[in-house]
C-alpha cells in the first residue's frame, strides 16, 4: 500500500472505528486488485494522462487559469473532423483544445466551437452524481485562499476547513472548494509535515503557492460498482479507505450531515490519483443525466495511458460499460497527440478517456 497516498486520502475528514475492521477491508479489497490485475494483464492503464472539462469561453478559462491560477499554457490547437466526431460522439464537432500545465500535471480544457453544449445545473450540489474535481495543493493555505478571494472566486465551501487533533491521521490538514466561471469545482488542499506525498514538501521548499494536482474525485453511487471499472478494468489499484464525517466535512462539501465513503486509487506510474466520493448520508444526490454529451459544460473527462487500447476496449465491452466513441478510434492528422483513443462512461456516467501515443 502507498503509505503517503492514505494520508493524502485522509485529508477528508472523520474516520469511525476503521482499526481493525477498517484495515481488514482493506487488505481484502487489495487481495481483490491482485488478482484484477492478473486478470487483465497487459490491458491495465500506466497512469493518468491529463484531466480535463468542457467550457464555455476558452479565452475566459485561459484567462482564470493562467491568472487566477498559476497554470502555464503547453498547446492551443482546433480539431475536427470523422475521427473526432467518432471519438467525442458529437456530429460535426469543431473544438477547440487547450493544454495547461501546473507543476508536472496537465489540465485540459476544451470548447466546442459549433455545438455549445448546456452549463452546469445552478442547483448542483457537492453529492451530485455528476461532481468531479482536481485537487491543487497549496503551500500556504491563508495565502491562496486570499488570492481566489482577491479575485472574487465563487466559494463552494463555507471556508477553509483546518482538520482537527482529534483525528490523528488527518490532524492539521486543510482544505476548501471553490469555483470556476463555468461553474467546474476545484479544491485547495495542505498538507502539514508528515502528511501527504513527499514531493509536495519538496516543491514546497520552492515558495511557489500552487504546486499541482494531487487527484481528481467523482461522486459515486456504489463503490463495488465502480471498482469494476476501475480497478478490475482498468487495472488501478486501492491506496487506501475512510469512513468521513463531522461538521468540518460538512463545510467542506456544503452538505448537511454528509457522510462519505471514500476509496483513493492509483495506477502503476506515480501522477494524478483517483478518488471515490460515495455518499452513505444524504442519498438524495441527483444521478447522472443519462443524456449527457461531451460538450455540455459537466462533461469532465480523466485521460489514461495505455499500451493495448485494443485489448482494454474488448475487455470494457465484454465487462459492459457505455461507449461514447464508436469503438477505438485511430486519428489521421498531426492535430492529435495519441495514436489510438477510446471513449467511455465508468459505472455512474463519468467520462474516461483512454489513449496509446
Amino acid at each position: 500500500m502507498n503509505r503517503n497516498y492514505q494520508q493524502n486520502i485522509n485529508v477528508r475528514i472523520g474516520r469511525e472505528n476503521d482499526f481493525p475492521l477498517g484495515w481488514l477491508i482493506i487488505g481484502i479489497i487489495a487481495f481483490g486488485a491482485f488478482f484484477s490485475t492478473i486478470a487483465n494483464g497487459q490491458t491495465a492503464v500506466q497512469r493518468v494522462e491529463s484531466v480535463g472539462f468542457t467550457v464555455s469561453e476558452m479565452d475566459r478559462a485561459i484567462e482564470f487559469y493562467t491568472r487566477v491560477l498559476p497554470f502555464e499554457k503547453v498547446s492551443d490547437k482546433e480539431v475536427w473532423g470523422t475521427d473526432f466526431e467518432h471519438l467525442s460522439g458529437i456530429f460535426g464537432a469543431r473544438v477547440r483544445i487547450v493544454r495547461l500545465r501546473l507543476g508536472g500535471e496537465i489540465l485540459e480544457l476544451t470548447e466546442y466551437l459549433n455545438s455549445n453544449g448546456r452549463p452546469i445545473p445552478v442547483d448542483s450540489r457537492s453529492n451530485d452524481r455528476w461532481f468531479q474535481h482536481i485537487a491543487i495543493i497549496v503551500s500556504d493555505m491563508d495565502r491562496a485562499f486570499e488570492v481566489l478571494r482577491k479575485n472574487k472566486v465563487r466559494f463552494a465551501s463555507t471556508a477553509p476547513q483546518t482538520l482537527p487533533q482529534t483525528i490523528p491521521n488527518a490532524a492539521g490538514i486543510r482544505a476548501f472548494y471553490f469555483k470556476d466561471f463555468d461553474n467546474h469545482v476545484l479544491e485547495i488542499l495542505q498538507f502539514p509535515a508528515g502528511k501527504g506525498a513527499p514531493k509536495w514538501h519538496d516543491l514546497a521548499k520552492t515558495k511557489k503557492l500552487f504546486l499541482g494536482i494531487d487527484h481528481t474525485a467523482i461522486v459515486i453511487k456504489d463503490t463495488a460498482s465502480s471498482l469494476r471499472f476501475y480497478r478490475d478494468s482498468l487495472g488501478l489499484t486501492v491506496a487506501g479507505e475512510s469512513m468521513n464525517f463531522g461538521t468540518e466535512q460538512e463545510h467542506l462539501n456544503n452538505v448537511f450531515g454528509a457522510r462519505l465513503h471514500i476509496t483513493g486509487l492509483r495506477t502503476k506510474e506515480d501522477g494524478i490519483a483517483v478518488e471515490f466520493l460515495e455518499y452513505t448520508a444524504p442519498r438524495d444526490g441527483k444521478p447522472f443525466p443519462g443524456d449527457t454529451r461531451s460538450s455540455d459544460l459537466w462533461h469532465w473527462q480523466t485521460s489514461f495511458i495505455t499500451q493495448k487500447a485494443e485489448e482494454l476496449s474488448s475487455l470494457l465491452r465484454q465487462n459492459r460499460f457505455d461507449f461514447i466513441s464508436s469503438g477505438v478510434i485511430s486519428p489521421d492528422g498531426n492535430n492529435f497527440d495519441y495514436r489510438k483513443a477510446l471513449l467511455v462512461r465508468d459505472a455512474d456516467g463519468h467520462a474516461v478517456r483512454v489513449i496509446e501515443k
